[in-house]
């Protein structure tokens, strides 16, 4: 018998932390941080649930933060053992992390929040990986074998297959969405006993997927019109990037006309540079767009503001721009400097193409909030608020059903996580009722028996 501890991730969509334990060896999947709730500084600077020394791999699906966040803390609090990935995501981790920490070190000497690393945690985590192609099969402690499947959700993001003596789990990580503008569909896992899935939309359809192109341009169009600003809150990782190739293809295609677009983020301009470093893990069409001499990340009009003046300077432009900036969800970053400039400008549209945690400046706009607090400063909201859930990175219901009605019929059980309690609760029914599965949804620091 083994154990499966869900030690984060569960009854919400971020903190991902799961630990498979056979007895003679222990594996973690994800170490990651809780995001957007008022309490998550307290909650992630607290112990881990377990003892990191005691860990012996830690298998990480993809370099967000809510999945690897805590890696540095896990190595500072002792864990020795050997960290696994994607090429893309080990590279993309650097740089997530690094970020991280300077955020953390401007937020304790503004809020007095706590740091919960130092830098020489980041190299030693980076010390520790080794990374992995997909469908590369290497081995692990105690006869355990692993392998990383496409997840489509971000730059090298898999699914992790893990094998012994004939068992097998899949922990899927985020499931990408189908289509997606930059990266190949995911890759639906087959035969496995035990599968731990995501469910952020598990209880909702992306219903614009397929107008999302149209719908963008013409949120573009309204305001060119009325000499407006659009502002996009757009995840440096993934959404900023799926951003500039759909703009970048509207003007090659003649759909909208150019016009100023402010790429506002020093850590989306380097990430981007990783979807440079890494074109073979893009969709087929986009990397023949590459290959054509088409940087599908520039065209006519952008402009990457790296520097404060430079990103102060944006409020000089006068008439129609875009600005895409960080964080997606507004909890930090450049974009709320945007928000509490132009929130309360009705020629403003706010325009949300992710997910907005509870408690987060995003959630509260994409709620309908008249006035919001930014910085301590109040600011009415006067702007128009506008919504694309097709540009979400995650699943949908019917895709998450889908993809165990296509290979979860030798499924002993299935547990349904990473989503928050509504979403997570209605999946787990639904692949009860729809495919007569035994679907659980187990609650925070739950430990399950089970046989692999």
């Amino acid at each position: 018998m083994s154990t499966l501890g869900f030690y984060g991730g569960v009854g919400n969509v971020t903190g991902a932390n799961f630990m498979l334990d056979t007895g003679a060896a222990a594996f973690l999947v994800d170490c990651g941080l809780v995001q957007g709730d008022r309490f998550a500084q307290a909650v992630n600077a607290k112990p881990f649930a377990y003892n990191p020394q005691d860990v012996d791999v830690l298998l990480v699906t993809h370099a967000h933060a809510d999945h690897i966040g805590r890696i540095p803390k896990l190595v500072k609090d002792g864990f020795k053992g050997v960290i696994y990935s994607t090429s893309p995501t080990r590279d993309l981790a650097n740089i997530m992390l690094r970020d991280a920490l300077k955020v953390m070190a401007y937020e304790y000497e503004r809020y007095g929040n706590v740091i919960l690393y130092e830098e020489n945690d980041v190299n030693a985590a980076l010390a520790l990986w080794k990374t992995v192609e997909y469908d590369e099969s290497f081995s692990l402690p105690d006869g355990v074998t692993a392998r990383y499947t496409d997840a489509g959700h971000i730059l090298g993001s898999g699914m992790i297959h893990l094998e012994r003596n004939g068992r097998k789990i899949v922990f899927t990580g985020d499931i990408g969405n189908v289509p997606q503008p930059l990266l190949n569909p995911p890759v639906v896992p087959t035969d496995y006993n035990y599968l731990i899935m995501e469910s952020v939309y598990g209880d909702r359809l992306h219903e614009e997927v397929a107008q999302r192109t149209d719908l963008l341009a013409g949120y573009i169009k309204e305001t060119k019109a009325k000499g407006g600003t659009l502002i996009i809150p757009a995840f440096s990782l993934e959404r900023t990037q799926g951003m500039l190739l759909e703009i970048n293809n509207l003007i090659e295609s003649g759909k909208i006309e150019p016009l100023p677009v402010f790429l506002d983020s020093p850590l989306a301009i380097t990430v981007t540079e990783m979807y440079h470093k890494y074109p073979q893990y893009l969709k087929e069409s986009v990397q023949a767009q590459i290959k054509s001499g088409d940087d599908v990340f520039d065209f006519e009009g952008l402009t990457f503001t790296k520097s404060l003046k430079d990103s102060n300077d944006i409020a000089l432009e006068k008439g129609a721009k875009i600005i895409i900036a960080g964080s997606g969800m507004s909890h930090g970053g450049r974009i709320r400097n945007h928000e509490k400039r132009y929130l309360d400008d009705p020629l403003t549209t706010v325009l949300l193409v992710g997910y907005q945690a509870v408690g987060s400046l995003g959630r509260l706009l994409n709620d309908g909030a008249t006035k919001v607090k930014i910085d301590e400063e109040e600011v009415k909201v006067k702007a128009k608020i506008a919504r694309i859930r097709g540009y979400s990175g995650h699943a949908d219901r019917d895709q998450l059903i889908d993809l165990v009605a296509k290979g979860g019929h030798k499924a002993e059980q299935i547990f349904v996580t990473m989503g928050e309690e509504r979403s997570s609760l209605f999946l787990t029914q639904r692949l009860r009722d729809y495919l007569s599965v035994n679907a659980v949804a187990p609650s925070e620091n739950e430990e399950v028996e089970i046989h692999f």
